[in-house]
């Protein structure tokens, strides 16, 4: 009868197990780095899209107009950094009239006799400028111009997303960071487990001459290994379910930051190296250092 041939190969262990749980915590990971990255995406739309509303005089000229414009446009505050196109936009008061009776199906002409609304610049303000007294600051600035009549902007909505978005990146902030200490422990204590079985064989290793180097290289080769595959599967799944929810979400595609999302999924395969060798060069020290009573 042939016997079966039972030796263990120095460095390996139970694959399956160690790889689906070192895929699974990056994959959580990288759920939480994704939603970060809407998270910002969001915050970065909303203030593109904040103005601030100057009023112009009626009665100015076309020279008069542009001089104000110029002036507009040399301001520091002006968003000149999020777009390639310009932050001021100029609306007619035609305009504003034409667009007002769309919206609402009421001609205010006819019942004025005039047209009583103003022309009128729409101005991004770099998010720098964003805080409460700054943009106070500005409007009381821009209404001592020359050929402005008034500015405006809405108060209640910028005061509310300086409060939201501030909240909302301390609580992601708070979270990623438990997240990542409970994602490092799980891959330590998987490896740890999966390295308990070849603790003997490392005490038979050492008790043939065998040097520390020696027996630590193809268990750190294995977990270089794993963390690499283990950081594929887990951002191919993130791509996969990126593409499932842009399908599926209206809208969702325009947070979606391509340059980030693959900086996350490189930063998925460092972590998964990096935790996954330090955790198995250390559990192997430990092993190292035991006593033949303790490693019973």
């Amino acid at each position: 009868m042939q016997k079966v041939n039972t030796r263990k190969k120095l460095g390996s262990y139970p694959s399956l197990g160690v790889v689906i749980s070192i895929t699974l915590a990056l994959f959580v990971t990288g759920l939480f780095g994704m939603i970060i990255i809407y998270s910002q995406e969001f915050e970065k739309l909303v203030r593109e899209n904040l103005r601030l509303e100057v009023y112009l005089k009626n009665g100015l000229t076309e020279t008069q107009r542009k001089q104000v414009e110029k002036k507009l446009e040399t301001l520091p505050y002006a968003n000149k950094t999020l777009t390639n196109e310009s932050p001021i936009k100029f609306v007619s008061k035609e305009e504003a009239a034409k667009k007002f009776i769309a919206e609402t199906g009421e001609d205010f002409t006819k019942f004025y006799g005039d047209n009583p609304l103003h022309d009128a610049y729409l101005i991004k303000i770099h998010p720098q400028f964003h805080s409460d007294s700054s943009m106070l600051k500005i409007k009381k600035e821009m209404e001592k111009m020359a050929g402005v009549y008034q500015v405006s902007y809405v108060q209640d909505l910028v005061s509310s997303v300086n409060k939201n978005l501030t909240s909302i990146g301390l609580i992601l902030a708070g979270m990623i960071t438990l997240l990542l200490i409970t994602v490092v422990l799980l891959i330590n204590n998987t490896l740890r487990l999966a390295l308990f079985s070849q603790r003997f064989l490392i005490r038979s290793m050492q008790l043939v001459g065998a040097r520390k180097w020696f027996i630590q290289r193809p268990f750190l080769l294995r977990a270089f290994g794993y963390g690499i595959l283990s950081g594929i599967l887990a951002s191919v799944f993130i791509w996969l379910l990126i593409k499932y929810a842009n399908r599926n979400v209206e809208d969702l595609i325009v947070l979606q930051n391509k340059e980030r999302t693959f900086s996350l999924m490189g930063s998925l395969l460092i972590v998964g190296v990096i935790v996954a060798v330090t955790s198995t060069f250390f559990s192997i020290r430990k092993y190292l250092k035991m006593s033949l009573d303790e490693l019973y």
